[in-house]
């Protein structure tokens, strides 16, 4: 596995704790990715976006705040964050906080930047009135000649502030560019303390994410680009999700919100289980999401170098029984701080994704439900017996198929069950959701005279309580 190169400059947000780099970060990838806080040391991991200006692509990374006196918590692992962010950017912009001036911490950041020999640009944040620009002469003692007023809050002078930091950037040429946006999206998830962070450390061989045994560690969303046997993979590390009681501080409710997103913006999921104390009521709630977005799934088993005393058939069995979801997806016993059996899971993200769009033709499917239908026969109802006219697949992540039949109160959820696991049989789908729908004819009875067209299939057949369809 590789990091992906690419063309886009890097730019880097930095400055001391609470001077609105998040808020600044938000203002310029016009989304509200960052979590923004009054509280200080909300952001602790480097943060990836792509943005542009004036038609220049680029990519934005925010950082924690430097503050090498602090005693907070993780603030050296924060601090060694935003130096990994400051070595790898092209551009760095620094935040000051135009309503407190110049402090000791900034002094010494600039001093810092200054050795970099990198384009520098000052942001003087919180000038939400333009009477008060003239506040800038106060911060030429930092040494740095690009100065610009902003406001975070208001978007004011964003773009020329985007325009003076890059100014001076000279592009590279070298690298190839990649088409990130054909990259298979896969976010890592599962509740607080199971590995996640170790996990995309352990992949990337660097420590990308702050790891901690300290439950709910990772507050943001993290994209990680990585490419495995030339395919390009977009791995998204989330917070992990608290019980609801739990949520106790703004930030933590932010950071569940972010994994739901994440799991929205995934074409796969990688549900993180602690091996040690099983499956949860956050994990199953974890996995209704996941199945509630119809996105492809594998579970990881971590911590797994750590149990004694248990086989893995037990652990699968209670799994299953917990979340029959989970009986198609694959399954693998790893230690992410160890590395055992980490690189099963990239070949099973990729044949999931493939499954995820994976295509059958209609004859094929055809030739599958007349086959079933022969070895067990749907029971008569009411004098009458359930009729499948044809079967045909409408579309790909997630793959649905719809059956077009008589009448769709003939379909015993018995019956349906086992056309799922029939066609499960034959086609796999291993890790990705498959959807049925039903199309039966109209219902209601047409008047002799009516010479209107005979009875025909259409899409509001069912009223939502009787929507027969299943994964």
């Amino acid at each position: 596995m590789t990091k992906q190169s690419t063309l886009k400059p890097i730019l880097a947000i930095v400055g001391r704790p609470n001077v609105g780099k998040s808020a600044l970060f938000n203002c310029i990838c016009k989304k509200r990715v960052a979590i923004v806080d009054e509280a200080e040391g909300v952001t602790r991991d480097r943060l990836y976006i792509d943005a542009e200006v004036f038609g220049r692509p680029f990519r934005l990374v925010d950082t924690g705040g430097i503050d090498a006196h602090s005693k907070a918590e993780f603030n050296d692992l924060v601090k060694a964050q935003a130096e990994l962010a400051i070595a790898e950017a092209d551009v760095i912009i620094m935040v000051v906080d135009a309503r407190i001036g110049i402090t000791t911490l900034d002094q010494e950041l600039a001093n810092l930047l200054h050795r970099t020999k990198k384009p520098l640009c000052l942001a003087i944040n919180k000038l939400d009135n333009p009477d008060d620009d003239h506040i800038l002469h106060d911060f030429l003692s930092l040494g740095i000649n690009k100065m610009v007023p902003v406001s975070a809050t208001q978007a004011r002078n964003i773009a020329e502030l985007l325009e003076t930091a890059f100014e001076d950037y000279a592009p590279h040429t070298e690298e190839p560019e990649q088409e990130e946006n054909t990259a298979i999206k896969v976010a890592v998830v599962g509740r607080p303390n199971v590995g996640k962070s170790s996990l995309i450390n352990y992949v990337l061989q660097e420590e990308r994410c702050i790891v901690s045994p300290i439950p709910g560690t990772t507050r943001d969303s993290i994209d990680v680009f990585i490419s495995y046997q030339e395919h390009p993979i977009t791995l998204i590390d989330t917070a992990g999700v608290r019980r609801k009681k739990g949520e106790h501080e703004v930030v933590d409710k932010f950071a569940a919100i972010r994994t739901e997103r994440a799991i929205e913006r995934a074409d796969v999921c990688v549900l993180m289980l602690d091996a040690q104390q099983g499956i949860t009521a956050q994990d199953k709630r974890i996995a209704n999401s996941i199945e509630e977005a119809k996105k492809g799934c594998i579970v990881v088993l971590n911590k797994w170098d750590l149990v004694k005393g248990f086989r893995m058939e037990h652990t699968l069995k209670a799994l299953y029984e917990e979340v029959p979801f989970l009986k198609h997806c694959p399954v693998h016993c790893i230690s992410a701080k160890t590395g055992r059996n980490v690189d099963k899971i990239f070949p099973e993200i990729l044949k999931v994704h493939a499954n995820c769009c994976r295509r059958i033709t209609t004859g094929d499917l055809n030739g599958f439900i007349t086959k079933a239908m022969q070895i067990t026969p749907p029971a008569m109802i009411g004098g009458k017996r359930l009729r499948v006219y044809y079967m045909t697949q409408v579309s790909t992540q997630p793959p649905v198929f719809i059956l077009f039949i008589n009448y769709p109160k003939l379909m015993q959820a018995s019956y349906l069950r086992y056309l799922s696991n029939q066609f499960r049989d034959k086609y796999g789908f291993e890790g990705a959701p498959v959807i049925f729908h039903l199309k039966g004819k109209k219902r209601e009875e047409r008047p002799k005279s009516d010479k209107s067209p005979p009875p025909h299939f259409h899409d509001d057949f069912l009223e939502p309580e009787e929507d027969v369809s299943w994964e």
